[in-house]
This record gives C-alpha cells, structure tokens and sequence, in this order.
C-alpha cells in the first residue's frame, strides 16, 4: 500500500479497512485478519497495526474476541457510514463548494455529471 505523508499510517489503514466494510467485503461478525498477517498484508510493523486495531476497537467499529481475534462488529457499516459523512461534510464539502463558485457551476449541471457517473459505473460493475 502506498501510503501519503500528510495522514498517518494507522488512520489509512483503518480507512482501508472501513471501505473494506462499507464495500460488504468484510461483514458484521466476520473475522478479520490478525495483527500479524495485517503487518505483512501492508508491509508495516504490527504495532501500527495494533494501533489502528485499537483505533477501530475504540469506535466500535471492530471487537477483539480474546484469545480468538477480531472482528467487524454487528453495527459496523452504520457507524463507518455515520463517521465518513460527518468528515466528508466538515473537511470536503466546503472545498466541493467553493470549487462550484470558483468555476462557476451550479448543482443543476453536477445532477447531470452525477448521474453520468452512475450509469457509467453500474455499467462497468456489470462487465
């Protein structure tokens, strides 16, 4: 995984992590990986991913069974999905705003953007 210097590493593996449950590829209840093989899957040191493991845990996004491993817990999605709008509407619709003003568009024309975008990636996930 490439990782980018402004955001920490352990916060973009739990992001990696929560698309990985707002995708559905890791399920409420289902096991996820060990600290371990986590490491060698990202090419990190463990404890960043027993940080980012107790970063989760912490949210309630996952839960440690002891002695067994973690995993996603029942409400994840609903929490992920809470949380990722919260960012997205404090952090980056207010620059999706000021791009609109700045270039003069208007919500009309990225209805129609949007919904290109739609047909184009239902179109694709088909293939």
């Amino acid at each position: 995984m490439q990782f980018k210097e402004k955001k920490a590493i352990y916060i973009q593996i739990a992001d990696r992590i929560t698309d990985n449950i707002l995708s559905n590829r890791w399920k409420p209840d289902n096991r996820i990986p060990s600290v371990r093989e986590m490491a060698v899957d990202m090419e990190v040191n463990p404890n960043t991913i027993a940080r980012t493991y107790g970063y989760l845990q912490d949210q309630g996004i996952i839960k440690n069974q002891r002695g067994i491993g973690y995993f996603v817990a029942p409400d994840a999605g609903k929490l992920v999905k809470e949380s990722k709008r919260q960012d997205f509407v404090k952090n980056e619709l207010p620059l999706f705003f000021k791009s609109l003003d700045l270039l003069d568009m208007n919500l009309k024309a990225i209805g129609i953007l949007y919904k290109k975008y739609l047909l184009t990636g239902v179109e694709n996930e088909n293939k």
